[in-house]
């Protein structure tokens, strides 16, 4: 991710692993909130200009390592992917479009609350939208609303039920389905009866379909053809936040007739957005034009500056920063500028480079069921070892343009609904305490020292972040041997908890995650690894279960407001960090560059930045609030 850390591979919300941006891997950086209050332009005070009117037309061209992971909104969960769905699809409600902001300020908060898209309201206790003690949610959605059919046909309540039906397939469900499974009432039950429907019929696009007209979700009625009432089965703070994710976009009936997710889906698709897809070759382009459907009066988020929107796939880092600064492309879509040119960038001040806060943290993760070593890390006084035992400012310093993270402590990360600054292990320096380390092994009965195995991913900075880790706890007596695996199997080995109880298994791996949300969001990170799951393909790695940490989730995801939801969280934080489960080590920034003829819309009024803005839950730039000075 930016400066410093990449993922190799597309970048996804959730879990990430960190790569070289030196060595030009893809992705979009994550990570620290707080380090400079808010985003900069060529690294120095990012003050915008004067209110500048948006000029329309021209092509903005777009560019990329990858083809997009995935098209169909259903299955989408790549930042790329969500860069080019703001341009096609629409949901309930979705996020504005971004301003300049710092954490914790009204932009900020702006950025990441919800606001109405396709429904006419947000809906509220106030103007009726939430009833039932907050178990109810209704919304009615806009006429004008249009899918680009020939001729142009309403969006309807329909649409939107077909898609949370299309989570459920059997051939390419949801990655996220948990969080609707989990907070709509029947979700689950209707999920697994279609997979067990599905173990013995053809898994065909007229069965699916079928099935799905065939069979209801209880908790999602339609008592009008614009009106739409979700019913949960209890009250979730952060359920408007699950409804702005694409996942939950409109989903057109004209879908039915592909398998989810599928090469062909991916050749038929329609466009509610301001945008349409008009060609797309895997590996090569992909070409937007304006949605003669859409109208601005229905969307008050996104905008049709440009008159087309071109991707071209398969360039490096190197090469597509190249391009920008030359004029040949825009944006990149999946990719940051390597280390060399983020210093160049800073070094002249370019108005067209920016670094923005985001939410990766980087960590150890610690495998409670390792029977290595006399099962030393089940023993909690082994784990608070190896806390105050990290030289966590050497291990953030250790993979360069250290300046873009901060040393973090805690599981929630700044900016977000639960975050408090503390740290239960502190050292001079964050250089660690090495005495504290000592004394604890000693207690745990290992005096004489301590071998423990460590995993992580064999590309440059993770190799360079656990050699820090291994030098540092050296110094206490702990001696970690390395095994260093391929990104592609890296997160498999972790998951096969069948395997990760035996002889030789991890004592810790080196890992990351990225929220899938930004505010309220701690059902996707707390609630995805702290919460008791050892299943296969669990993202609870180091299989931590605690009845006390499994209440406080339950409750907070439960929460009828985000600030009871908040409280919760954070004591949830706090055990997590009693229990010396993971070891957070920095969260990191994101670097952006766009070419000199791309502009950031701004409202009338207002003033224009200099660089485009990174969408925090985009993960990226709105491709649909920006506009060409040339074209």
């Amino acid at each position: 991710t930016a400066a410093g850390l990449v993922q190799p591979g597309r970048p996804r919300r959730g879990r990430w692993i960190a790569a070289s941006a030196a060595a030009a891997a893809i992705a979009l950086v994550a990570g620290l909130f707080a380090v400079l209050g808010h985003g900069t332009g060529g690294g120095g005070s990012r003050a915008g200009g004067v209110f500048v009117p948006p000029v329309y037309g021209g092509t903005l061209r777009l560019v990329s390592s990858y083809s997009p992971d995935q098209l169909d909104p259903a299955e989408a969960y790549y930042i790329g992917d969500y860069v080019l769905e703001r341009a096609y699809t629409r949901q309930l409600i979705t996020y504005p479009d971004a301003d300049d902001y710092s954490v914790n300020s009204p932009g900020w908060t702006a950025d990441t609350t919800p606001v109405p898209d396709a429904a006419t309201v947000v809906p509220t206790v106030g103007n009726g939208g939430i009833s039932n003690g907050g178990r109810t949610y209704t919304f009615h959605i806009k006429p004008g609303v249009m899918w680009n059919t020939s001729p142009p046909r309403q969006v309807t309540a329909q649409d939107f039920v077909r898609e949370f039906k299309a989570m459920c397939n059997p051939v390419m469900p949801t990655p996220t389905q948990q969080y609707y499974t989990a907070t709509i009432a029947g979700m689950s039950g209707y999920c697994t009866a279609e997979y067990g429907h599905f173990l013995s019929a053809p898994q065909t696009a007229a069965n699916i379909a079928r099935y799905q007209d065939q069979n209801a979700i209880s908790g999602i009625t339609t008592p009008g053809r614009l009106t739409l009432r979700f019913d949960l089965v209890h009250p979730a703070a952060d359920f408007l936040n699950l409804l702005a994710l694409t996942f939950a976009s409109a989903r057109p009936a004209e879908y039915d007739a592909y398998l989810p997710g599928s090469s062909q889906l991916q050749q038929h698709l329609l466009s509610d957005g301001p945008y349409q897809i008009t060609s797309y070759v895997p590996g090569k382009s992909l070409t937007l034009t304006k949605n003669p459907a859409w109208r601005q009066s229905t969307d008050a988020v996104r905008h049709q500056f440009v008159a087309r929107i071109t991707d071209a796939i398969g360039l490096s880092a190197a090469a597509q920063v190249a391009g920008e600064r030359s004029g040949q492309y825009d944006l990149s879509l999946d990719t940051t500028p390597p280390d060399s040119d983020i210093s160049r960038f800073q070094a002249r001040h370019d108005p067209k480079f920016a670094i923005w806060p985001s939410g990766f943290l980087t960590y150890l993760v610690l495998n409670l069921r390792s029977p290595n070593s006399g099962k030393a890390m089940s023993k909690l006084a082994v784990r608070q070892a190896i806390e105050y035992g990290i030289d966590k400012a050497a291990i953030r310093t250790s993979f360069g343009q250290a300046e873009f993270t901060q040393v973090a402590n805690s599981v929630i990360t700044p900016g977000n609904a639960g975050y408090q600054d503390f740290d239960l292990y502190p050292s001079p320096g964050d250089a660690g305490d090495a005495a504290k380390c000592r004394s604890l092994l000693g207690q745990a009965g290992y005096r004489g020292g301590l071998r423990l195995n460590g995993w992580y991913v064999a590309d440059s900075v993770n190799t360079a972040v656990f050699a820090a880790a291994r030098q540092s706890l050296l110094g206490c007596g702990i001696t970690l041997v390395g095994k260093p695996l391929g990104a592609g199997t890296f997160y498999a080995d972790l998951d096969d908890t069948s395997a990760t109880n035996r002889p030789g298994t991890f004592d810790l791996a080196v890992t990351g995650w990225f929220p899938d949300w930004f505010g309220d969001d701690a059902r996707s990170t707390i609630g995805s690894f702290l919460r008791s799951n050892c299943s296969p393909s669990t993202d609870n790695f180091g299989c931590y279960s605690n009845p006390a940490m499994d209440s406080l989730i339950s409750q907070a995801e439960s929460a009828p407001t985000i600030a009871r939801a908040a409280a919760l969280w954070h004591q949830a934080d706090l055990l997590a960090m009693r229990d010396a489960v993971i070891v957070p080590l920095f969260d990191q920034e994101q670097a952006y560059y766009s070419s000199a003829r791309v502009h950031q819309y701004c409202a009338p009024g207002t003033s224009c930045p200099t660089a485009v803005i990174w969408a925090p839950n985009i993960g990226g730039p709105d491709i649909t609030n920006v506009w060409l000075a040339r074209h």
